[in-house]
């Protein structure tokens, strides 16, 4: 049985909130596939310092690290017990087969890192989209693998649970460039989203509350151009944001939570300032230009009176 151990570092502990509400496979059922050696939220028999001690002297084997939350090199900042986290960091890193970084600031160094601004706050193994973080960009695991980046803020349970299990069962996790399993990240939150058809047809909502419209070039939503499962993979296992009526805030990426507006889309003469991904400005523009002309009667009536 694959053994893991999770640490925090500059976090709100949103994942691990995340975590426990894991369905399909629940928490439970997770961790009777893999045997939780520590989790500093969640343990109450494990002395840390004492597993700390049988891995540094191999009399137990780690598997899987999970950090959450940004670390920094301050040694004399976030402790754990007698040592500082990029301490124990330094101990764990050599013996893990493993390590994913769970959530944005894990990740990218994120909010952490932008409020701050301190340089030495960091992800693991990027800051923001700067590879060197509190890891060199040359650094692997023993498995061979770079720190496995799970972004979210915060992550959706499954995503770590379907990344733990590829590993569970020993199968090859490809990565994109900043270190985020394809098989999750490849997608954004505009696939599968069910006012695509109103995207399609440049049918825009004024305001919220309702059903109809997309809420991408008035109302902020960065479903276009964010890296997410969200509409593939349903929170709670039936929603999103943009189908509860909410913009997608871009949540995954770097830049979270840059923005002054999230319920706002910045324009220049009209056109948005960020237009979706793969798109030009010049081919949006004429794609809207022919969609608004050739119109689709039927987006413009409200879902109740359609036939």
């Amino acid at each position: 049985m694959k053994t893991l151990l999770w640490l925090q570092g500059l976090t709100c502990n949103g994942n691990t909130q995340s975590l426990l509400n894991a369905e399909n496979p629940s928490f439970y059922e997770l961790f009777s596939k893999i045997k939780l050696l520590f989790h500093p939220s969640i343990s109450y028999r494990e002395s840390f310092p004492l597993v700390l001690k049988k891995i540094k002297e191999e009399k137990i084997r780690l598997d899987i690290l999970v950090v959450e939350g940004a670390v920094t090199a301050d040694k004399n900042f976030c402790r754990i017990g007698n040592l500082s986290v990029p301490e124990v960091l330094d101990i764990l890193s050599e013996k893990a087969q493993f390590i994913i970084a769970v959530g944005n600031c894990a990740s990218y160094g994120n909010i952490p890192a932008l409020f701050s601004k301190n340089p030495d706050v960091k992800g693991l193994q990027f800051r923001f989209t700067e590879k060197g973080g509190y890891f060199s960009p040359q650094f692997r695991t023993k498995s061979g693998y770079p720190v496995i980046n799970i972004t979210g803020c915060p992550i959706h349970p499954a995503w770590f649970t379907q990344t733990v299990l590829a590993i569970v069962e020993n199968r090859k996790i490809l990565l994109d460039k900043y270190n985020r399993p394809k098989e999750l990240f490849m997608y954004l939150p505009h696939d599968g989203c069910i006012r695509n058809e109103y995207f399609e047809w440049k049918v825009e909502s004024e305001e919220f509350g309702h059903k109809e419209g997309c809420l991408f070039y008035n109302l902020g939503c960065r479903g276009p151009m964010t890296h997410a499962p969200c509409n593939k993979i349903l929170w709670n296992r039936i929603s999103s944001k943009t189908r509860a009526g909410s913009p997608c805030f871009g949540c995954t990426e770097f830049d979270f939570p840059l923005r002054e507006n999230y319920f706002e889309t910045k324009k220049n003469i009209g056109i948005p300032e960020e237009v979706p991904l793969g798109v030009s400005k010049r081919a949006y523009i004429t794609i809207s230009g022919v969609a608004k002309t050739l119109k689709n009667e039927r987006l413009l009536k409200k879902l109740e009176d359609t036939e």
